[in-house]
């Protein structure tokens, strides 16, 4: 499936959003498509379905999912999802969940505290003291851990 985010981008952020991320998950001819968004003073549930609005419009007219699916808007939420270069570098200091689609070093799962982005497409992560650095194009899944 194609990357909806350049589809959806505009719209979001003219109704003064940004837009987080967007991620969907298919299995057994039905999906789900989430799209994340934020601002400043939060997220309602009445931001949620301004958005829903707007966005099942470009998904009407367009129609980039052959499938059936839902169709969700949330808030990015305490473990914020981390899906561009850029917000590794903004969260940097925070903890943070990290997996590969591919091995580095005999493991695809990390966990520890980001350190931002080095030589501009390499995320790092300090974990129990080590640095590593990933190769973002190999990131399947990251995001933020909540610290209380």
């Amino acid at each position: 499936m194609q990357d909806l985010t350049p589809l959806f981008e505009p719209v979001v952020e003219s109704m003064g959003y940004e837009l987080v991320g967007v991620e969907f998950e298919g299995a057994g001819g039905h999906g789900t498509l989430r799209v994340y968004i934020d601002r400043e003073q939060g997220v309602s549930l009445d931001d949620c379905a301004a958005i829903s609005h707007q966005i099942s419009g470009i998904l009407d007219v367009e129609e980039p999912i052959k499938q059936a699916y839902d169709l969700e808007i949330s808030s990015p939420g305490i473990e914020r999802p981390l899906f561009k270069l850029a917000d590794f570098e903004r969260f940097a200091g925070r903890a943070a969940k990290i997996k590969l689609a591919v091995d580095l070093q005999g493991r695809k799962n990390f966990k520890g505290r980001l350190q931002g982005v080095a030589d501009t497409r390499m995320v790092v992560i300090e974990v129990d003291g080590e640095a590593f650095h990933l190769p973002f194009a190999d990131i399947a899944r990251a995001n933020l851990v909540g610290e209380f």
